[in-house]
This record gives C-alpha cells, sequence and structure tokens, in this order.
C-alpha cells in the first residue's frame, strides 16, 4: 500500500527544469524524509503532492485518488513559510483549521484543546498569536495541520524556533501520529533528524531524485569511510596522502573521507606526523548529503 505515488513527474518553469521525470512512492503509515538542497526541486514535488500546481507531464497519486482536490481533506500541511492570523486567539485559530477540515465546531473546539494539553499549552487557549513566543507559535502551527486527523501529513521544517525540550515534545507527537495511522512526510534540513525519525529518506537535487531507502541501506551504499583524527603537531597536508577524498577541518580535529582500510591510512599518517587521536566514525546522512550536493551527482545511485 502507498500514501503517494508519483510516475514520470516533471515541471517546468519557463527554461528552469524544477522536476525532472520523477518516480516516488510513499509508503502507507511510514514517516518518509524529503531532503535535498536550495533550489533543489523539493518544494516544487511537494506543492504538486499538495495539488498547489500541477505537474507538465506525469501522474500523482494521493491517498489512493487522482483528482486534482479529491483527497484535500484528508492531507495536512504545515509549510516551512508560517501563516497564521495574528489577531486571532489560539483557541479560535484552531476551531477554524478543524471545521475547513470536516470536524464540527464543537468537536473542532474539544480536539484543538486535547492537542494544547499535549503539547504543554493548555493554558494558552485565549491568547492571540501575536503574544506568543516563536516557539508556541511553531507548536500552534503544527496543530493546525494536525488536528482534522489527516491520512497523510506533511511537515517543512517542523522543528524550526524549537528549543531542545520543545523540540522533543514535537517529535514525540510526530511519532504518535504515525502509531495511530497517519502517514507523514518529513521535509527537513536537519540531516540528524531525518536519519533518527524517518522510516524511508528520498532525496532530490537539481530535479532528479538521487537516493531514496531507508536510512541504513542509504549509508551502506553511499557512505565512505570517515576517519577522525588529531595531531600531535602540526597536521601533515593531508591531500597529499593516497586515496583520501576529501578532508574537512574540524578545529581539533580533521576528518577524512576514504575508501582506503583504516589500518593503511594509519600507517601513512602516523609515518608523517605524530597522531593523538585516530577514530573510525560511522558516516552519517550529513556525510552523504555533502558528498552529493557538493560533487553535482544528479542520477539515482550516486553515480554523477
Amino acid at each position: 500500500m502507498h500514501a503517494v505515488r508519483l510516475d514520470g513527474v516533471t515541471k517546468r518553469y519557463g527554461d528552469l527544469l524544477a522536476v525532472d521525470t520523477l518516480d516516488l512512492t510513499v509508503p502507507d503509515g511510514a514517516i518518509y524524509g524529503f531532503i535535498g538542497p536550495n533550489g533543489s526541486g523539493k518544494t516544487t514535488a511537494i506543492r504538486m503532492i499538495l495539488h498547489i500546481i500541477h505537474p507538465d507531464s506525469g501522474d500523482i497519486e494521493v491517498l489512493g485518488k487522482r483528482g486534482t482536490r479529491a483527497a484535500n481533506d484528508e492531507v495536512g500541511y504545515l509549510p516551512e513559510e508560517r501563516g497564521l492570523y495574528r489577531k486571532m486567539t489560539v483557541g479560535r485559530i484552531l476551531t477554524y483549521f478543524g471545521t475547513l477540515k470536516g470536524l464540527p465546531p464543537g468537536e473542532a473546539r474539544t480536539e484543538g484543546g486535547r492537542w494544547l494539553e499535549k503539547l504543554g499549552l493548555g493554558d494558552a487557549h485565549k491568547k492571540k498569536i501575536e503574544a506568543l513566543s516563536k516557539g508556541m507559535a511553531q507548536k500552534i502551527q503544527l496543530i493546525a495541520a494536525a488536528i482534522g486527523r489527516p491520512k497523510l501529513l506533511i511537515l517543512d521544517e517542523p522543528f524550526s524556533g524549537l528549543d531542545p525540550v520543545n523540540l522533543e515534545l514535537v517529535r514525540e507527537q510526530v511519532l504518535a501520529l504515525r502509531r495511530e495511522g497517519t502517514t507523514v512526510i518529513f521535509s527537513t534540513h536537519d540531516m540528524a533528524a531525518a536519519e533518527s525519525l524517518c522510516d524511508s529518506i528520498f532525496m532530490i537535487h537539481r530535479g532528479r531524485k538521487v537516493l531514496d531507502g531507508t536510512p541504513d541501506d542509504i549509508l551502506a551504499q553511499h557512505g565512505a569511510r570517515v576517519i577522525r583524527v588529531a595531531f600531535g603537531a602540526k597536521a601533515p597536508d593531508l591531500q597529499d596522502i593516497r586515496g583520501i577524498d576529501s578532508v574537512r577541518d574540524l578545529g581539533r580535529f580533521q576528518e577524512l573521507h576514504t575508501a582506503r582500510a583504516p589500518q593503511e591510512v594509519l600507517q601513512e599518517l602516523a609515518s608523517t606526523a605524530p597522531i593523538d587521536h585516530f577514530e573510525l566514525k560511522r558516516p552519517s546522512l550529513h556525510d552523504v548529503f555533502v558528498q552529493i550536493a557538493g560533487t553535482g551527482q544528479t542520477t539515482e545511485g550516486g553515480n554523477p
């Protein structure tokens, strides 16, 4: 079963090919990560799933329906650019969004109150949006997206503006929604959050799909060895070490990406300078993202 399916979807803006023959399947009941550099086509793909814009070619199916508005009442959306009516009270705006999604007013008020309690905002019911902190307003925006009990919830940077405590609260609610059967599309630039939270991850770059799979599968297929090293004296020129693909300066440490065996690298480094620290680090999704976005790879599987 799938919640969303894109088949050969293409979208142009004049001479710009924003999305290029995109095939994509979002499994039902999953948290599915959308990642990609700025200008990659990610936002265009999301807007086509939401029927805000339409593809030039290809098919889009949302919750088993192809009609451009057929599934809208079953879809919730938290946009990256937030939009709440600042002069309205929290309770009134949540009731308003709930009724937009088909809930009777009384039920919408009850559901809004339940969500406020879950997110630690039980006393915010009568406050105006303009009186809220950025983090509080962010949580209200999330409630507005989820209050209609959507089957598909699309979250664009849901953790933006949240401190660690509130981030954890929101994260727990996203996982609870998944347990209740909601499919979540999670769009983010936070690679650590995507890696820990998502069942599957899709990456778009220059309009084309370059990654699609579970975090473990992606890291196994695309993650070169990462070595973190600190030198007791001045660091040698690591670009001269054979088989080092890239070097990242972290201050006290240097992070090396290589396909060579760690023992070979250690032996060669030790012959050039004293070593205080040598660590084999598991590649992260951040590493894979930078590798692909930085080298201009544009085809699925990571091949240039």
